[in-house]
């Protein structure tokens, strides 16, 4: 597994270098956002740590930067802010998951592998998703399901990217909008029932089920064993 560190401290990069080599991992550093967030779109990496305070671009902007990138990359953001609402705007930047430090080596290690799984179970590079019989090549901007091509608006496009990352995770409707429409803070949360619908109607294929599933009253779940 190759790991993208991005943290300004680097007697604690030091440190987790090591006990990540110790795993078997390969880790590459960036000791500020810019170059972090250059090494992450050029890169080849499984899983990116980023760190919240950083020189130049801050880990949320870092975040934003290889999202908009539109690169497969889960991101785990350390943080000392512990507050919930921080979490939160870590999470809508872009991040995955988070830890707060200070943090166990132990769990930074299980929380790397864990996003790694459900990443890249089935991916074959980087640059492609994965879940079911859905694919997204995202340096082509192609997808399809099983063997059928989709015609894919680019709104559309986003939206099936955004349940592409997360897999069988419940996004709320202002979840989905943060990702899809990140400039646009005049839309509606119906547009999203909308556009889901849309994306439902592109994903038909005959014998597969909606990989779509309605959670009334919190959102929608990309469930990847109807996919």
């Amino acid at each position: 597994m190759r790991v993208l560190l991005i943290e300004d401290d680097r007697r604690l990069t030091a440190v987790m270098k090591k006990v990540l080599t110790a795993e078997k991992m390969m880790v590459d550093i960036a000791h500020d956002g810019d170059l972090g967030v250059e090494m992450a779109l050029q890169g080849n990496h499984d899983v990116a740590v980023i760190d919240w305070m950083l020189p130049g671009r801050d880990g949320p902007a870092v975040c934003q930067a290889i999202r908009s990138g539109h690169k497969s990359l889960p991101i785990l953001m350390l943080t000392a802010r512990s507050q919930v609402e921080d979490r939160v705007a870590g999470l809508y930047s872009g991040a995955d998951d988070y830890l707060v430090k200070p943090f166990s080596f132990d769990e930074l290690i299980a929380r790397i592998h864990a996003l790694a799984r459900r990443w890249n179970e089935g991916s074959t590079s980087g640059w492609e998703l994965r879940v079911g019989n859905l694919v997204m090549d995202l340096r082509t901007k192609s997808a399809r399901r099983r063997d059928r091509l989709l015609d894919l608006t680019r709104t559309e496009w986003h939206l099936l990217e955004c349940f592409m990352r997360h897999p069988n995770q419940t996004l709320s409707r202002q979840a989905i909008l943060n990702y899809v429409w990140p400039d646009d803070t005049g839309i509606q949360p119906t547009l999203v029932d909308v556009y889901v619908s849309y994306l439902r109607n592109k994903l038909k294929v005959e014998g597969l089920p909606d990989p779509i599933t309605t959670m009334r009253g919190f959102g929608y779940s990309l469930v990847s064993k109807n996919a």
